[in-house]
């Protein structure tokens, strides 16, 4: 990727070719009718567990033979870590991790189970980009982030492809609006820059936790804005603890995007819980957040349909049992 690519805004035919490059990597996840008009869109079923093997497989499936021979690095808290590792192995790539030391154990052993090497630093997001980085230049590998790399929105938007597609298989005529969890944002990019490509007439809305809302924030003054990690690191979501959207994601959530609902851990805790009792999946707190966002904040959404984006479930069993005990329902 060039400078120049870094300005361009990721198009439908970009998402579309990234359908074909994924037909048998990742699974087209089902639509699932939930109450009154609403649908949820269970990511956490992927191979891997969460939405990010379709950014990742995107990304390392158009590195060249050369860059191929010399390998990949990525820092992340859990899920792309895994997408990563997976991804490596199936196109037989070296791949290095930098993960936090506070990871969901889950997510670690995930990454193990595909044979990657995995370097821990502190819980801080600056921490592992920074030692991402120093691989990187050191040993001239490939650095593929999770959210800020073109080709990674590339693999997330199949998804939005995909609701638009399944809402017409079930004959939902009106437009919708869809929940997406955002973090650093490339996950949210993708999404709307489908659906919203595709079904102009479409809203989506970023859901992210109220003690990192730094996305909201950031819509608001129209730049980004970075919150401390101390702040950040206090949420239950640990996929969405970054401090700030990254770059290029955030050209898309200000094209693409229409608001950012922002959602309490209660809520999210709630909405684990309800997911495992009427829906009967597994989600991780930051899964969790687009239906906390449907459950709690649905006043604030137009009238009509409306999918919920459900983009991971890996997590402890002993934090997964806590959170169900927890539960206020």
């Amino acid at each position: 990727m060039t400078a120049a690519d870094d300005d361009r805004l990721v198009s439908l035919e970009d998402i579309r070719a990234a359908v074909e490059r994924l037909r048998t990597v990742a699974l087209r996840t089902p639509l699932l009718a939930f109450r009154d008009g609403t649908y949820l869109k269970p990511e956490s079923l992927q191979p891997t567990g969460s939405f990010k093997i379709r950014g990742a497989y995107n990304a390392l499936a158009q590195l060249t033979a050369e860059e191929r021979a010399r390998g990949v690095v990525t820092h992340s808290s859990g899920n792309h870590a895994q997408a990563i590792a997976r991804a490596s192995r199936l196109l037989g790539i070296r791949a290095v991790v930098v993960m936090p030391d506070n990871a969901p154990s889950v997510k670690v052993e995930g990454v193990r189970a595909d044979g990657v090497e995995i370097i821990f630093v502190g819980p801080h997001n600056e921490e592992r980009v920074a030692r991402a980085h120093e691989i990187a230049e050191r040993e001239g590998m490939n650095l593929v982030p999770s959210a800020n790399h073109r080709r990674v929105i590339e693999g997330q938007g199949t998804i939005g492809l995909e609701i638009v597609e399944q809402l017409a298989e079930l004959g939902v005529a009106s437009p919708p609006a869809v929940l997406v969890p955002v973090g650093l944002g490339g996950l949210a990019a993708g999404v709307a820059t489908a659906v919203k490509s595709t079904l102009p007439g479409a809203r989506v809305y970023g859901v992210e936790p109220a003690l990192a809302a730094d996305t909201r924030e950031s819509m608001e003054r129209g730049e980004p804005v970075k919150w401390p990690a101390e702040m950040t690191a206090r949420t239950m979501a640990d996929g969405l603890r970054g401090e700030s959207p990254a770059p290029i994601p955030f050209a898309h959530l200000r094209r693409f995007v229409d608001g950012i609902l922002v959602v309490d851990e209660a809520e999210i805790g709630d909405a684990v819980a309800v997911a495992q009792q009427e829906a009967k999946l597994v989600l991780e707190p930051s899964g969790a957040v687009s239906l906390a966002g449907l459950l709690f904040r649905r006043d604030e959404l137009p009238a009509g349909p409306v999918v919920a984006v459900l983009s991971g479930g890996n997590v402890d069993t002993a934090r997964y049992s806590e959170l169900l005990r927890e539960a206020r329902i």
